[in-house]
C-alpha cells in the first residue's frame, strides 16, 4: 500500500512521530516535517520497516525535499518527572516549534495527543505506515536517536548502547545489573524485571 500525501488535500500538514518511547535509556526524540504535495521519496516507510542503512539512505533525501523539518527531545529526567507519554508530546511539541514553515494542521502517529497551540491535530494509529509526512519524522526521529544512542556509547560502553539503542534487551539489562544505572538511564522505568531495591 502506497502512502497518502494528505490528510485533507490543500491544508499544510506537518506529520510528527517519535522514537525511544519504550527505552530504558536515553532521550525521546520526536520529529514533525512538512513535505511538498506532490513530493516523491522512493522508499519512504514507516521507520520500523526499514533496516538501518535504508533510514541512514533515506535521511539526507527527507531534509532535502521537505518544505520544513525540525527534531527535539526530552531528556531521562524530564521523562522521570513528567512520564513517558506526556514527554513524548512534548518532544513533538518542541520539533513543531522550531519548524521554520508554520503548518496549518499537525498528523501525529498513535492514539493521542496534547494539543498544540492555535494548531488543529489529527492522531493516526499506525499513521507512520500510512501518511508520508508521518513516516519521513519516523526516519528522522529514528535516526537522529540513533545517533545520540551511538554517542553515549562511547562513554558508557558496557550497556551496548551502539547495538541496543537503550531498548530493554537481555544485553542491555544484564549490564545493568551488573553496573547499576547510568545518570542516562530512566529511574522511573522498570529497569529490571525484578527492579532490585537498592536504586
Amino acid at each position: 500500500m502506497s502512502l497518502a500525501a494528505y490528510h485533507v488535500k490543500g491544508v499544510l500538514e506537518a506529520g510528527c512521530d517519535e522514537a525511544g518511547r519504550g527505552c530504558l535509556a536515553g532521550p525521546v526524540v520526536a520529529a514533525a516535517v512538512i513535505l511538498p504535495p506532490g513530493v516523491r521519496i522512493p522508499g519512504l516507510d514507516d521507520s520500523k520497516k526499514l533496516g538501518e542503512a535504508k533510514r541512514e539512505a533515506l535521511r539526507p533525501l527527507i531534509l532535502e525535499k521537505a518544505l520544513a523539518w525540525a527534531v527535539a527531545s526530552v531528556s531521562p529526567e524530564e521523562i522521570d518527572r513528567i512520564n513517558i507519554l506526556k514527554a513524548s508530546f512534548l518532544a513533538m511539541h518542541r520539533a513543531i516549534d522550531q519548524l521554520a514553515t508554520r503548518p496549518e494542521a499537525l498528523l501525529i502517529d498513535g492514539n493521542r495527543f496534547t494539543p498544540y497551540p492555535g494548531l488543529p491535530h489529527t492522531c493516526m494509529i499506525k499513521g507512520d505506515g500510512r501518511f508520508r509526512s508521518i513516516a519521513a519524522a519516523s526516519i528522522l526521529a529514528k535516526t537522529h536517536r540513533d545517533a545520540l544512542m551511538e554517542a553515549l556509547h562511547q562513554a558508557h560502553p558496557h550497556y551496548g548502547w551502539a547495538v541496543n539503542k537503550g531498548y530493554p534487551t537481555a544485553d542491555h539489562r544484564a549490564a545493568i545489573r551488573t553496573h547499576g544505572p547510568s545518570e542516562h538511564h530512566r529511574r522511573s522505568f522498570r529497569l529490571l524485571p525484578e527492579q532490585m531495591e537498592l536504586f
